[in-house]
C-alpha cells in the first residue's frame, strides 16, 4: 500500500527535526523518516553540546540567521518547557598576526553587537579556567553560549508530534523519483507518495542525491571530555565562556564548560582531515586523544586532567564550507539542506523554518540566499 503525506523529511537530526516541527506547526501533513534512532550518535547532532555565537568570524552574513535562530530556540524552550540554550558568553582568541578576532569584530560591528576586546593575559585573569598566551588578541561577546543538541532534537520532535506530524525512526530511504504530480519515496518499510521531499540526511545526503554527491565530503571528527584536576569550579557555565581559538598553525580549536558529562569538552575543526564513508567511521584512538590534548595544553591547561570520554562525530563539508540550503535546480519538489561543514547546528531552529518555507511556498524571506545550490557542482544524475 502506498501511503500519502504532503511533505516527507529525510533525516531527523538537527535540521530535519526542526523542519518537521515548523511544517507541523503550519498544519502540514509531514512525515519525518530517520534511518537510525531519534536522536542518535552516528551523525552530526550529538555529543551533548553545540556552540551558538553571534561573533561570527566565518562571515558577517551569518549573523541575521543566527539571530533568528536565537529567537526560535527561545520559542521552542517556551513551547516544550525544556532548557536548550545556555548563555555563557563566547571567546575568540588568536595571536596578533591571525585573523580570527578581526573577523569576529567585523561581524559584531557590521551588526551592532556588543563586544569587548582584551589581551590573553586579561582573559586569563577574568576567567581563570583559561591559560591562553598572554599576547593573544581576544574578543568576548556576551550573548554566546551552547545548545543541548540531543535535547534540541527531541524538543523539535515533540513539537512535531504535538501538532499532528509523524516521525519514524529506523527506516531507511532506498529510492526516490520525481514526476509532474509529486515524489515517490521508497524505504525499507514502506512506499510513500508526497508533494515535496526535504533531504536533510547529513553525511548520507550525497548518497541520496547523486547529483551533488561529489560536492559533499563527509569528514570524521572527534570530541573529547577531560576532567580538570584542580578548581573544577572555574569550568562551570557561569565561569567559563565557550571558545574558538586559532593558534599560529592556523587550526581552529573550540571548547565548552562542564555540562551534562564530567569534564571540559574540546575539539579541533577538521580534526585529522579524514574524508570517510559515513557507514564506516573508526572509533576514537590514542592519536585522536593526543590531538585534543594539544588544545588543552595551549589554551586551557588547567583542564588537562583525566580523560572522561572520546566520541566521533561527522562533518559534511561543502566546497566553500558554507551551507547548501535551497530547492533543487532540477526538481522544484525537492528541497536540500546539506553541507553544514561543522558549524551548522546552532542555526537548526532557523534552518528548519527556511526549509518549511521552501517546501510549502518554494521561497523564503529568511537570509539564506548565499547558500544557493548553484554554488556547487551538480551532475545530470538526480536519483540516489
Amino acid at each position: 500500500m502506498v501511503k500519502s503525506h504532503e511533505v516527507l523529511v529525510v533525516g531527523v537530526g538537527g535540521m530535519g527535526s526542526a523542519a518537521c516541527a515548523h511544517l507541523a506547526a503550519r498544519g502540514v501533513d509531514v512525515l519525518g523518516v530517520e534511518r537510525f534512532d531519534v536522536p542518535h550518535s552516528k551523525g552530526s547532532s550529538h555529543g551533548s553540546t553545540r556552540i551558538i555565537r553571534k561573533a561570527y568570524h566565518e562571515h558577517p552574513e551569518y549573523v541575521p540567521l543566527v539571530e533568528r535562530a536565537y529567537e526560535n530556540w527561545r520559542a521552542l524552550e517556551a513551547a516544550t518547557g525544556r532548557d536548550l540554550l545556555c548563555v555563557t558568553g563566547s571567546v575568540n582568541a588568536c595571536p596578533p598576526d591571525r585573523d580570527l578576532v578581526a573577523n569576529a569584530r567585523e561581524a559584531c560591528e557590521t551588526h551592532d553587537l556588543a563586544y569587548e576586546t582584551m589581551t590573553g593575559a586579561e582573559l586569563n585573569e577574568r576567567f581563570p579556567g583559561y591559560g591562553v598566551p598572554d599576547d593573544y588578541d581576544v574578543l568576548y561577546q556576551p550573548e554566546g553560549g551552547f545548545l543541548d543538541c540531543e535535547r534540541a532534537v527531541s524538543a523539535h520532535v515533540e513539537r512535531t508530534h504535538a501538532n499532528g506530524g509523524v516521525v519514524r525512526a529506523r527506516e531507511t530511504v532506498t529510492d526516490w523519483a520525481v514526476d509532474d504530480d509529486g515524489v515517490t519515496v521508497e524505504t525499507d518499510r514502506e512506499t510513500y507518495r508526497v508533494e515535496t521531499v526535504v533531504f536533510a540526511a547529513g553525511a548520507w545526503t550525497g548518497d541520496l542525491l547523486g547529483s551533488i554527491d561529489g560536492a559533499l565530503a563527509p569528514e570524521r571528527q572527534v570530541l573529547g571530555w577531560f576532567q580538570p584536576p584542580d578548581a573544577p569550579e572555574d569550568f562551570t557555565p557561569e565561569a567559563f565562556p565557550v571558545f574558538v581559538t586559532q593558534p599560529e598553525d592556523g587550526a581552529e580549536y573550540y571548547g565548552f564548560p562542564r555540562y551534562d558529562r564530567p569534564g571540559v569538552k574540546v575539539g579541533v575543526y577538521h580534526h585529522l582531515d579524514e574524508s570517510v564513508d559515513p557507514d564506516a567511521v573508526a572509533a576514537p584512538t590514542r592519536e585522536d586523544e593526543d590531538v585534543l590534548r594539544d588544545v588543552l595544553r595551549d589554551h586551557v591547561p588547567a583542564a588537562d586532567g583525566a580523560t572522561m570520554g572520546l566520541e566521533t562525530c561527522m562533518f559534511t563539508n561543502s566546497p566553500d564550507m558554507d551551507f547548501v540550503l535551497d530547492t533543487h535546480p532540477d526538481h522544484e519538489r525537492v528541497v536540500v539542506a546539506a553541507g553544514f561543514s561543522g558549524h551548522g547546528f546552532k542555526f537548526a531552529s532557523a534552518v528548519g523554518e527556511a526549509l518549511a518555507d521552501l517546501a510549502v511556498d518554494g521561497a523564503t524571506d529568511l537570509p539564506v540566499g548565499a547558500f544557493a545550490m548553484d554554488r556547487v557542482p551538480v551532475a545530470t544524475e538526480s536519483g540516489p
